[in-house]
């Protein structure tokens, strides 16, 4: 053997050594299934799907409902605000008439304790509508500035009438509110069109809402419906709220809601058809619609017993054992399903997914030896090309 070809067969030799000795660092989508197992405690906890877990995991996944967030609140008329526009009518019995635009109408007279009989006429005058001001009063005639914010329109006619006591005969007073600038409830998101909803005394409930704004632009199986309440912030799938009466909560005014369209998510990583976010309806989805969503398995790459769950869980979660944690933060857990096993794919039909869930498909043992082998390939036969031309 020539001196060249020697040098270029122990290069060969000592190259397919590198590549051998690097096996366990060829490229990667991730982990392997090895890797995840043992990973060790007090770091992840693996969890092995089966039928208890499944059980446990359906147990605890039900949400609080609005009717549980929103305590309904007692019943109350029209109170009024500063913004409001409240228009006055002012009705005085003859022959005295404090208003110079008084109308003749026929009316009943008054007996002393109030109740009315017939005979008589009075004189009406309508005030011009005005808006409540920043301070909460408004302005009547001879009564002055009244204060009438936070007060109902039965209260609000009642302190005019007693203002212009002994200045008009025996007036009476009726108030109405024509433009409701602030007992309103306003709605977004994937509605027909968003709008603000006054509210009444009739108390409007959530699908009223949901009616004025002119219905959902997705099906109603894919909307979730949030209602913010202050601090408060809370979601429901819409086919909830219509299944479920006690759901259709009454608003209350300043509340806001939102129609979100498929507003949870998870990650698809690894040996799958799609490496993505992925979204889905409130309502929730199952492992096997999840995996589905990807693509499936890749039949190349991946390793069917090696299909995970990452999951940040409660502490309280799956008992207390095998992790470490607090009770404020939450606790990293890994869930294991092997496909190999017929009757995972059952256990995959229960088992549900949550938002921020990360799917992870290893890759096969198998898939890692094609990739050493190709490498090795790629990187002998161009030195024994350049073997055979030394010769």
């Amino acid at each position: 053997m020539t001196r060249p070809t020697r040098l270029a067969a122990r290069a060969a030799l000592t190259v397919a050594a590198a590549c051998l000795a690097a096996c366990a660092t060829l490229p990667a989508s991730g982990p392997s299934a090895r890797d995840i197992r043992e990973s060790g405690a007090n770091v992840i906890r693996v969890v092995d799907v089966d039928d208890s877990v499944v059980r446990d995991l359906a147990q605890r996944r039900g949400d609080p409902l609005f009717s549980d967030v929103f305590p309904s609140a007692p019943a109350r008329g029209e109170i009024v605000q500063p913004g409001d526009v409240l228009e006055i009518s002012v009705w005085e019995a003859p022959p005295t008439v404090l208003f110079s635009s008084g109308l003749p109408l026929a009316v009943a007279s008054q007996s002393d304790s109030g109740a009315p009989s017939s005979g008589t006429s009075a004189n009406v005058t309508n005030l011009p509508p005005q808006m409540v001001d920043a301070a909460g009063t408004i302005y009547v005639p001879f009564a002055g500035a009244l204060p009438v914010t936070g007060k109902s329109l039965q209260e609000i006619e009642a302190a005019i009438a007693r203002q212009l006591q002994g200045k008009a005969n025996k007036p009476q007073v009726l108030v109405r509110r024509t433009a409701n600038n602030t007992a309103y409830v306003t709605i977004v998101g994937e509605v027909m069109n968003s709008t603000r909803m006054p509210l009444t005394p009739r108390g409007e409930r959530l699908l009223d809402a949901l009616a004025a704004a002119g219905g959902t632009k997705e099906p109603l199986d894919k909307i979730t419906l949030q209602v913010t309440r202050g601090a408060t912030v809370h979601w429901l799938p819409l086919d909830t709220v219509i299944r479920d009466p006690r759901q259709n909560i009454e608003l209350q005014s300043g509340d806001v809601v939102t129609a979100l369209h498929q507003p949870l998510s998870f990650t698809a990583l690894g040996a799958t058809g799609r490496n993505d976010e992925i979204n889905f309806e409130a309502k929730g989805i199952s492992l096997a619609q999840a995996l589905a969503r990807t693509g499936a398995l890749l039949d190349a790459r991946s390793d069917a017993r090696g299909v995970f769950i990452f999951r940040l869980e409660r502490p309280d979660a799956l008992g207390s054992g095998g992790v470490a944690g607090t009770a404020q933060q939450p606790i990293p857990v890994v869930y294991r399903v092997d496909l190999k096993d017929p009757r995972a794919f059952f256990l995959a039909q229960s088992f549900p997914m949550q938002n921020k869930d990360v799917l992870y498909v290893a890759n096969a043992p198998a898939a890692q030896w094609e990739k050493f082998l190709n490498l090795v390939v790629s990187t002998v036969y161009p030195i024994q090309g350049a073997v055979t031309l030394t010769k």
